[in-house]
């Protein structure tokens, strides 16, 4: 599959810190032939700092964050017509920011996993601000993504060939969400 077989999508690659969103974001950008969007290269140089220091953002550093996150889906979106970002929208009220931003069809893919499976990623990642001390912060914000939202869940013990194989069989197929077919009409 490639960007030119599927309409005008977003795609956002979400979870918890250490949930392997990069990693499958940057893989599924490559086989789609669209842009990868990092969202942790969106936020603001205070808000990397809180992080650092083992703060949780509130909903106010997140808002301006999300808004650069959608705007970007939506320029590359307008420009190419598929995108792939990696951005954790953790709370249904983000990811519901993203789809106004973007004027095309929004899916998320909802990486899962353990708690204990993710805080060992954590303490093996090298280089990255986020510590694991804020998983169990991200984990209490967390609102999974519910049936009426264009989401699929994937569990992430696998190798992640095989998760970007079970993304792109979910982008073949049409989905269909109140929100979705309000935008379409």
């Amino acid at each position: 599959m490639s960007r030119n077989e599927i309409h005008p999508t977003a795609i956002v690659v979400m979870g918890v810190s250490g949930s392997g969103k990069s990693t499958l974001g940057a893989l599924l950008a490559a086989r789609l032939g669209c842009a990868f969007i990092e969202g942790d290269s969106f936020h603001a140089p205070a808000s990397i700092a809180m992080m650092s220091a083992g703060q949780p953002l509130t909903d106010v550093e997140r808002w301006p964050w999300l808004d650069r996150i959608g705007a970007a889906l939506a320029a590359e979106v307008g420009a190419h017509g598929v995108a792939v970002a990696a951005c954790s929208a953790l709370k249904r009220s983000y990811r519901d920011r993203i789809v106004d931003s973007v004027p095309a069809e929004t899916r998320f893919v909802f990486l899962d996993d353990d708690p204990d499976e993710l805080r060992r990623r954590l303490a093996q990642r090298l280089g990255h601000y986020m510590p694991p001390s804020l998983l169990a912060s991200q984990f209490a914000t967390l609102e999974r993504p519910a049936p009426d939202e264009a989401a699929l869940t994937l569990r992430t013990q696998v190798p992640p060939e095989f998760l970007v194989r079970e993304v792109l069989g979910w982008l073949a197929h049409p989905i269909s969400t109140a929100r979705q077919q309000r935008r379409q009409s």
